[in-house]
């Protein structure tokens, strides 16, 4: 018993120890983070909305919540991310090895589940079976409440200190999206999907009672994760930070885990038509544009915004660098991937829902031996790609989807300091909150963004007096 008791305080001694060199290296992340935030060069801040030498405050305030409601994290030093200057990345402990808890065995699981035990603990009623459906304002005046669906019938919840919004962002609603960017057309996919939709339900019902989007121009700004380069091609879902688990309860929707490509010298991009379009090294907005840009010039195809689809094309040798294993469950052969002996039949077999007409043969054939010439003469003439290494040339050869990939929400409703939604003059909406990637005027996304801004509207709405 003795040196069981010794073991155990030598245990809680080495935790609390760990625990505080995450909060030391928390707070000189916050204090780095908060001096080097105006030099950052991001999509737009509403400036009134964001005081810095609170937000240090406010941040490290937020981190203490985290660690009183079960939250834990890894005890390593934070690292950059998102191309930024200062550390800052912390990742919470993956909260179980239950991928029907955590999904995909995500660190996301960590910082989620933890909090949702501490709400049941403090007796939180969480309705996962209602679909939102209004919100209830009369006479322009605060908001009551809102309507909801449960099983076919409509039902009121009464908000006695406040709505907060926080539903996910617009990313799946095509025509909100390209209300902000005309060539986000129906062939993008979102990241987070199809576990979650950000489907903008939160932003519709706000504007429908008087609410102002905030922060617009940040989605084509060309700075931040709106759009992405996909990563773990071959599949329909390949954002580069979610490679999803064969084991995962949702991979019958998800279809294939896809290819992780480590180098895209082992491979080129083309466009529906079977052409090359851009230096398949460039991993800047660049490239981005490139396949966001209208590849149509006769307008044969019918489609005037948009891409469409982009393959990346490859062979056995490839393969072989990239140590793949092309079949499923990396891949998903029902329209993400496709597999021939000649490159004539590869576009022959390409058929997927966004793919508006068959990848003509001859164009797809005479783009790979173009390249092969390049490769042989050492220069990209054409698209001035930088140390062309490999031909395409063993069989058998692969279609891959690598389309760009949705993420960020970088706009949203219009709020304030205090997380109250604005209407189009400027002026609070009573009992009307927004956190996380529903609200404008912020880049921050994800996670952190809610749970900052989303701790701020719960104090702020706690704050209110309640209705009667």
């Amino acid at each position: 018993m003795t040196d069981f008791i010794a073991e155990t305080t030598k245990a809680a001694d080495q935790y609390l120890a760990n625990l505080a060199t995450v909060q030391d290296n928390f707070v000189e992340a916050v204090e780095a983070f908060v001096k080097n935030l105006p030099e950052l060069p991001q999509p737009a801040v509403d400036v009134p909305a964001v005081d810095l030498p609170e937000a240090g405050a406010v941040n490290a305030a937020t981190f203490d919540f985290l660690l009183d409601n079960g939250v834990q994290f890894e005890e390593v030093m934070p690292t950059l991310v998102n191309e930024g200057t200062v550390p800052r990345l912390f990742r919470t402990k993956v909260y179980s090895d239950d991928l029907k808890v955590t999904i995909n065995g995500s660190p996301g699981s960590g910082l989620v589940r933890a909090l949702e035990k501490s709400a049941r603990t403090k007796g939180v009623e969480i309705l996962l079976r209602h679909s939102l459906t209004g919100i209830v304002r009369d006479n322009g005046a605060r908001v009551q409440g809102i309507t909801a669906t449960i099983d076919n019938r409509r039902v009121n919840i009464e908000a006695k200190r406040g709505f907060i919004i926080a539903t996910g962002g617009f990313t799946s609603n095509v025509a909100f999206r390209r209300m902000f960017d005309p060539r986000l057309t129906e062939e993008y996919q979102v990241a987070g999907e199809p576990w979650s939709q950000q489907n903008a339900d939160g932003e519709m019902l706000a504007i429908g009672i008087g609410a102002a989007l905030w922060g617009t121009s940040n989605v084509a700004s060309e700075h931040g994760r709106s759009v992405t380069k996909t990563r773990h091609i071959g599949a329909r879902y390949g954002y580069e930070n979610l490679r999803w688990n064969p084991n995962s309860p949702m991979f019958p929707q998800v279809g294939g885990a896809g290819l992780t490509v480590k180098s895209y010298q082992d491979l080129i991009c083309v466009n529906q038509f079977g052409r090359r379009f851009w230096n398949e090294l460039d991993d800047t907005y660049g490239f981005l544009n490139a396949c966001l840009g209208r590849h149509d010039t006769d307008a044969k195809s019918r489609k005037l915004n948009g891409g469409g689809p982009i393959w990346a094309i490859f062979d056995a040798d490839a393969v072989r660098r990239e140590e793949w294993d092309p079949k499923p469950p990396n891949v998903d052969p029902n329209g993400w991937f496709f597999t021939a002996d000649t490159i004539s039949e590869l576009a022959r077999k390409i058929v997927n829902p966004y793919q508006l007409a068959p990848m003509p043969a001859q164009a797809l054939a005479d783009t790979v031996a173009k390249y092969n010439a390049a490769v042989e003469a050492g220069k990209d003439a054409e698209f001035g790609r930088p140390g062309l290494m490999f031909k395409i040339e063993k069989p058998p050869f692969h279609a891959a989807w690598a389309t760009p990939i949705l993420h960020d929400a970088l706009a949203g409703l219009r709020t304030n300091g205090r997380c109250e939604v604005l209407d189009i003059r400027g002026q609070a909406i009573p009992g009307l909150y927004c956190a996380g990637e529903s609200a404008g005027g912020f880049a921050l996304h994800g996670l952190p963004r809610v749970t900052v801004f989303g701790r701020i509207a719960g104090r702020e709405a706690a704050r209110t007096r309640k209705q009667s």
